[in-house]
């Protein structure tokens, strides 16, 4: 892993040394070619948002090694970054590997620096994220996250890389990931982005040339970033899926971002004279489909299949009897879900929905690549406190999206299905005089009551109450496979032996 404080050969460039004689960094000189000034040439190619979208590994792979080849040939020094959310459970082998098999991917490209996503930080355990680096051959740079329990920087990242170019550009990396309060409760204190880049940018007065931002922020936050700070040479972005095919300039920042999934890989070329950027172009480079029948049709196909081996190796039930689901109706498999959230988080009511289950549950040993198949969400369960007269909104918002949400296309924040589905409650329920029911009893305005979510509830706008005047505690450690797998195991074990680990 690439050590900015000592200069090592890599690549036909050399991680910067500081150089400070009387307060001025020393630079090369200028290099001319019969009294015109020789510009130096940088591309940086950018990934971001990859989700673990293994079908366009192969094919980024080899475009990152031939383009580089391509570039270099034509006189640029070629740098490669990743922008986060690599890493997505969606995928078995991410989920049985805990990302480490995305890193060992990741490692074929040779990036020169990565910063992390959401996904990285939210779907990950605290000790697995501080692990997941540990084989990685390029550095982390992240300026905003913190170990709750140090309050330092955690030990698995930098605040920045350098590079320095052969006429003596530093060429600097920072990062910064979207400031999720909820990183809280993984162990991490997310900062502010803005005082964090006023920060930085006053301890590192002097220190570089050329500074670019690897920014999980989307894209919003991102023109923000460039209206404030015109320090900011080039913003490789992500986390909101944007597109921006040729960049976009704005104050004397130039944004770039390539989509997500691993759709396209983004080229950004810059010309250097005198140690400051003269010019620059961004392009986005489609990634073919994966072809059938192909060499790395079967690669993949291998990762994938090695991953629900993993998977199924962990046995955690025997079902005497088929669960089937329905994505309109009230089933089985939702009443079981339902039951199992109560009984996880310890509450007598709970909601749900329709499309968050994949498929039917068969009869006989479930195992937790079944478990996954059903459920590929990176979704947690929520335990909210209302008022009654707050429980009555919140269902009444529910009631009032019901029929809307059955199709919904819902995207993000943890889903992982096609459609939002059927809303399903237990435990609480409107009357035939359409009064508020907990179990048996009216529900009382003023008494608090408290019931099971997920969420991703929370964070999708069709349910404000939750909120703006809810209550919530997720809990992190319980995403809703693992609350099912849980509950399976307890009340269906496997006879004769125990569940898998």
């Amino acid at each position: 892993m690439l050590n900015p404080s000592v200069s090592v050969e890599t690549d036909g460039f050399l991680a910067a040394n500081e150089h400070n004689i009387n307060g001025k960094i020393k630079l090369g000189l200028k290099l001319t070619i019969r009294g015109k000034q020789v510009k130096t040439k940088v591309a940086i190619l950018h990934t971001n948002d990859l989700h673990s979208h293994f079908e366009n590994f192969p094919q980024i792979i080899q475009l990152m090694h031939d383009r580089t080849q391509e570039l270099e040939r034509d006189g640029y020094t070629v740098l490669r970054v990743d922008d986060g959310d690599a890493i997505d459970r969606f995928e078995p082998l991410t989920d049985a590997t805990s990302g480490q098999a995305n890193i060992e991917l990741l490692n074929q490209i040779h990036y020169h620096a990565a910063t992390i996503g959401n996904n990285e930080a939210l779907t990950t355990s605290h000790q697995e994220l501080s692990q997941l680096y540990q084989q990685a051959n390029f550095p982390i740079v992240l300026d905003n996250v913190l170990d709750r329990t140090t309050s330092q920087a955690p030990d698995w990242t930098k605040p920045y890389v350098d590079y320095q170019l052969k006429d003596q550009t530093r060429v600097r990396f920072m990062g910064l990931t979207f400031p999720y309060p909820t990183f809280r409760f993984m162990g991490w204190q997310a900062e502010p982005v803005v005082p964090t880049i006023q920060r930085c940018l006053h301890d590192w007065q002097g220190q570089y040339d050329v500074l670019v931002l690897l920014s999980h922020l989307g894209i919003n936050q991102d023109r923000h970033v460039a209206d404030q700070f015109p320090e900011i040479d080039v913003l490789v972005g992500g986390h909101t899926h944007h597109l921006l095919p040729h960049g976009e300039l704005r104050n004397h920042t130039l944004l770039t971002a390539a989509e997500k999934w691993g759709h396209y890989v983004g080229e950004i070329k810059l010309e250097i004279s005198d140690h400051h950027v003269v010019h620059q172009t961004a392009r986005v480079l489609p990634i073919p489909a994966l072809q059938p029948e192909s060499p790395a049709a079967e690669t993949v196909a291998k990762w994938r299949r090695h991953g629900r081996e993993l998977l199924a190796k962990q046995e955690i039930a025997e079902l005497p009897a088929p669960v089937p689901t329905s994505f309109t109706d009230d089933n089985p498999l939702i009443q079981l879900g339902l039951k199992a959230v109560q009984e996880s988080i310890g509450v007598d009511a709970a909601v749900l929905n329709t499309g968050l289950f994949l498929r039917d549950l068969p009869a006989g040993t479930v195992n937790m690549e079944q478990i996954q198949s059903i459920l590929p969400h990176n979704i947690h369960v929520m335990k909210t406190t209302l008022s009654g007269y707050d429980l009555w909104r919140l269902m009444k918002e529910m009631q009032k999206n019901r029929n809307f949400l059955i199709p919904f296309p819902q995207k993000g924040m943890g889903f992982r299905g096609s459609q939002f589905g059927l809303l399903v409650a237990a435990g609480v329920h409107f009357n035939e005089h359409h009064q508020l029911m907990w179990h048996d009893h009216l529900v009382n305005p003023d008494q608090e009551y408290t019931i099971g979510l997920l969420d991703h509830y929370q964070f999708i706008p069709f349910f404000p109450t939750i909120d703006i005047v809810g209550k919530n505690h997720i809990y992190f450690e319980l995403t809703l496979k693992t609350v099912l797998a849980n509950y399976l195991a307890r009340h269906y074990p496997i006879q004769g032996g125990t569940h898998g680990s």
